[in-house]
């Protein structure tokens, strides 16, 4: 009797198929022999591109069809940035896996001659749909112009040549991912430029029940960052974090101890809440949990008014 291969789901675009194609290869090569098939699932996000996420229902869009087509047995696993994933996944679907993360940092392009957001002219133009990374930058520079930029890599590259805006911010490990590193006029330090949850990081959703599919994955999961997004994601559950809000966190894993920063945001920039927390590696999902709780207090107000 043959055996089915596994069935790797994934979106379509030029950075989901890469990132597809460096976890199958993994996933090989922790279990020799195995066959496997990458099987390409449209989602909405990938087809509506004229308007941002958060108008449109959030990132789970990025997620939902292939989330469907695990439940209809079309496919056995789904490759995710986990940045991408919601924070609560649906009954009976697990994250079976998540593979070490990439350099979380974002990386800063443009086609004039500025090296950094602080060379940028006033008035500067960043392309970006990203509440984010768009809060983040008029926290610094308020006399900058935030437009809105959707569309993969290449698609924003080509706006940006285009004149549709004067600058812009990638994931650095999208770059690299697509061999495209060579393109950033510089790297942004996580001072300046506090990442996404989870940036950087790959995760692989299975069905919970599938404990053959879960052997497979193992070999392949790396504990270290698994706890760094324990802790951020806990963060980001704490806040009910959506594309409505600008959100960043970053928890570094140093042994058996782990430190985390977290930032909360409005949308233009105006205001900002930050907490720092360390403690056991142990412990991270109460950490993440306990620094939500401590932005969500230090926002009050203003924060819930936002979310109305």
């Amino acid at each position: 009797m043959s055996v089915r291969p596994l069935r790797i789901g994934t979106r379509g675009s030029p950075m989901a198929l890469a990132q597809t194609g460096m976890v199958r290869d993994r996933i090989v090569a922790a279990n020799p022999g195995l066959e496997t098939e990458i099987v390409v699932v449209s989602t909405v996000a990938d087809r509506i591109l004229d308007r941002p996420l958060s108008e449109i229902g959030g990132k789970g869009l990025f997620t939902k069809e292939l989330e469907q087509a695990l439940f209809a047995d079309a496919i056995d696993v789904a490759v995710h940035s986990m940045k991408d994933v919601e924070t609560w996944l649906p009954d009976g679907l697990v994250i079976a896996c998540i593979l070490e993360r990439d350099d979380p940092r974002d990386a800063f392009l443009t086609a004039g001659a500025a090296t950094c957001l602080a060379d940028l002219p006033a008035g500067s133009r960043v392309g970006t749909s990203s509440l984010r990374r768009g809060a983040q930058v008029l926290m610094h520079r308020p006399d900058l112009t935030i437009v809105p930029l959707r569309g993969n890599a290449n698609t924003r590259m080509r706006k940006l040549e285009a004149g549709e805006c004067d600058a812009t911010l990638l994931a650095l490990a999208g770059l690299q991912r697509l061999g495209m590193e060579s393109v950033a006029r510089s790297v942004l330090s996580v001072e300046e430029m506090l990442p996404a949850v989870a940036q950087g990081a790959l995760g692989i959703e299975c069905r919970a029940g599938d404990e053959a599919i879960r052997a497979l994955l193992a070999p392949v999961a790396c504990s270290t960052t698994t706890t760094a997004l324990d802790a951020e994601r806990g963060l980001l559950a704490e806040l009910d974090g959506s594309c409505r809000t600008p959100i960043a966190a970053l928890a570094q894993v140093q042994g058996d101890r782990i430190s985390l920063d977290g930032l909360l945001f409005l949308p233009d920039g105006s205001r900002h809440w930050a907490v720092h927390r360390e403690g056991a590696a142990a412990d991270a999902a109460a950490i993440g949990r306990e620094a939500g709780a401590e932005l969500k207090r230090a926002a009050g107000d203003v924060y819930f008014a936002h979310l109305k």
